[in-house]
């Protein structure tokens, strides 16, 4: 009666447990409002969108009111007159003036850098998302893996403590030696010292975790037990690495600042162009006093004309700007060359990992059934007298290394996955929720 009953209770509050558990998407939203990385991509973007509107302004008519007023007192001495004479004067001078450029040619490309500008901000800021499923699935296994490994060392701990019991109960009625209980108290204590090591790896993972959230994560969803993982698809390296040299957004962003780069040079070398630009003005001038001894004067001037400028020497300035325009160019076409490599030669070692994890997930869970099944003929061995304390402890260990070891397989398979799918420029947040179903929910 009390075995079904506490199984029941159990199983409610694992249950329970689960049923609060806090899973992958839970974790990748709390990122997107806290992560301070993607908080700070999502201020680069807001800054980057400003950019074609200022690069528009210098196309647009700028307008200016400028005014001035004046207040003198001059004093006259004569020969003709005794003594000095005192003369005031007031003048008010304000000018209302349009320009509006007809043909700047550097004011042209620094408008048409400033879109491209703005294509390479949404390009880092998309980076920055993926970046950003990226390390929370990263640090959210990274738990989960540390927790494996603490619950196997317990798992183990108890194995061998109890193992330890049977040697000195062998030991105190003479069917083993002195030698069973201190192999069985050594690896006892190593592995109690590896308990301890585990239990700050798991607080230093939290830890890394809560940097991204900001918070206390709490219990997290753990992977379904025998979770079914999926191959890459396409099936193809050579599609993956493809896409990755076109579409990944680091190659994306280093391909515009090519022509950025290009606009530049074009920039530079009109240094050498003239321009020319429509102004006008109006105005008013009013003086009065000493400066106007007929009376108060007030004019009001309207002009309306062309201005052009023709730069004929500058001192090499416009020269040397080229020359540094252009060897920047040779620099940006170079960094897009290395971003396109490194882009494919991450999607080349992701497939790897994704297809190498899948053929090391589907040995281990072949090794975890003979391991278990080599830990229970052991088991028998010892208590027939055939095997000895030490083959026991071996086999126990080999069991618990291999469950470790299938854990970690499956994590690394899921994040290569994820980092595939960085790399060719394809990761969406249903990628993710595609991962977060594997959990146990």
């Amino acid at each position: 009666m009390r075995n079904p009953i506490l199984a029941t209770l159990l199983a409610s509050a694992f249950l329970t447990m689960n049923a609060n558990a806090t899973d992958l998407l839970q974790i990748y939203k709390d990122a997107l409002a806290n992560d301070a990385q993607y908080a700070s991509a999502r201020a680069s973007l807001t800054a980057g969108q400003e950019k074609p509107v200022q690069g528009r302004a210098a196309l647009l008519p700028g307008i200016a009111l400028r005014g001035s007023g004046t207040k003198s007192n001059t004093e006259v001495e004569s020969d003709q007159i005794a003594g000095s004479r005192t003369l005031k004067g007031v003048g008010n001078t304000w000018t209302l003036a349009l320009s509006q450029p007809l043909f700047n040619w550097g004011n042209w490309q620094q408008y048409e850098q400033s879109k491209l500008s703005l294509l390479v901000s949404d390009a880092q800021f998309a980076q920055a998302r993926q970046d950003l499923i990226v390390r929370v699935a990263q640090a959210y296994f990274d738990v989960l893996a540390a927790q494996d490994t603490l619950e196997t060392l317990r798992a183990q701990k108890s194995a061998i403590s109890e193992q330890l019991a049977s040697a000195k109960r062998n030991f105190e009625v003479g069917t083993s030696t002195i030698t069973d209980t201190h192999e069985a108290q050594a690896r006892y204590d190593l592995v109690t010292a590896q308990e301890f090591a585990g239990q700050s790896d798991l607080q230093v993972k939290r830890a890394a975790l809560q940097q991204i959230i900001a918070k206390e994560a709490g219990e997290l969803a753990p992977l379904r037990a025998g979770v079914k993982l999926n191959a890459p698809q396409p099936a193809l390296i050579d599609d993956w690495v493809s896409s990755a040299e076109k579409q990944n957004f680091g190659v994306v962003a280093s391909q515009v600042a090519v022509e950025i780069a290009k606009r530049e040079i074009q920039k530079s070398r009109a240094g050498h162009f003239p321009t020319v630009d429509l102004v006008a003005s109006t105005g008013r001038s009013s003086n009065a006093g000493a400066g106007n001894p007929a009376g108060t004067g007030v004019s009001r001037p309207t002009t309306i004309g062309l201005q052009w400028n023709v730069p004929i020497f500058s001192g090499f300035s416009v020269d040397s700007r080229v020359r540094e325009s252009i060897a920047l160019e040779d620099k940006a076409r170079s960094d897009y060359e290395n971003a396109r490599r490194t882009a494919a030669q991450g999607a080349r070692q992701a497939f790897v990992g994704v297809n190498s994890g899948l053929a090391q997930v589907k040995a281990y869970e072949a090794a975890e059934i003979s391991s278990q099944s080599a830990l229970e003929s052991n088991k028998l061995g010892y208590q027939v007298g055939v095997r000895i304390n030490i083959d026991v402890l071996n086999a126990q260990q080999q069991l618990y290394t291999t469950r470790q070891t299938l854990a970690k397989a499956r994590y690394d398979t899921i994040l290569n996955g994820l980092r595939l799918k960085s790399a060719s420029g394809n990761l969406k947040e249903e990628d993710l929720a595609e991962v977060n179903s594997l959990l146990q929910h």
